[in-house]
């Protein structure tokens, strides 16, 4: 059997998918009776910056709106954190104290840039991650 090189197996490896290449590093372990999982992350990270990288950026469905600051109308930034969660006045004004802080997790993209549009609106300064 022919040895192959380092540049042929990361090339192969840049062909499977996720699930293949778990199931790669499951047979490694209990042919050679080793334990991959410092090693696993790393060949993971390399097969997904290998192009997997570009194709999760653009299938997030969950975004975080994070208020970075609240500007010289503090008060109408409450009224919108309180419109936008369930917040009482006085959590809200916590929350937009204590910023930066997270206002929405996990919400859709439509959502987020309205909650966005809403707080910048009132004067303050969003990140939507």
């Amino acid at each position: 059997m022919a040895k192959l090189s380092q540049e042929d197996l990361l090339a192969q490896f840049e062909e499977m998918t996720l699930i293949e290449l778990s199931e790669f590093v499951k047979a490694f372990e209990e042919k050679f009776d080793v334990t991959a999982a410092a090693a696993a992350p790393v060949v993971v990270a390399g097969a997904a910056g290998a192009g997997a990288g570009a194709e999760a950026a653009e299938e997030q469905d969950e975004f975080d709106v994070i208020l970075t600051g609240a500007g010289e109308k503090k008060i109408q930034v409450i009224k919108v954190v309180r419109e936008l969660t369930s917040l009482g006045l006085k959590e809200a004004k916590d929350l937009v104290d204590g910023a930066p802080k997270p206002v929405l997790e996990k919400v859709a993209k439509d959502a987020a840039e309205k909650a966005a549009e809403s707080l910048k609106a009132a004067g303050a300064s969003v990140e939507v991650k």
